[in-house]
């Protein structure tokens, strides 16, 4: 995938109503492409990284077999979703009353 093509995906994900930002991570919690401020961007990416961790080897104790393919977090002010990947992790921050 190019540059380009992914700019254009990062710009279609981010004209969905609700959409506050976007945040593509790599394997080792650093923010490579961001949307959002940098100190919201890091706050982001790392705690999100750990989280993710967390959730894949909690589905990999569970069944040896299985991996985390989606992660969704809601709560009042902010929905999070994270679709993680072998090298790279997307975040999608948004408002979840807008959507």
């Amino acid at each position: 995938m190019s540059a380009s093509d992914i700019e254009e995906i990062l710009k279609r994900i981010g004209g969905y109503k609700g959409v506050i930002g976007t945040i593509i991570v790599n394997s080792e919690g650093i923010p490579i492409r961001t949307t959002l401020d940098n100190s919201t961007t890091v706050q982001y990416a790392s705690l999100l990284h750990l989280l993710t961790a967390k959730a894949r080897h909690t589905v990999r104790d569970i069944d040896p077999q299985n991996d985390l393919t989606f992660l969704r977090v809601r709560s009042k002010k902010h929905e999070i979703m994270v679709a993680p990947d072998k090298e790279y992790f997307l975040v999608v921050i948004q408002n979840p009353n807008d959507s």
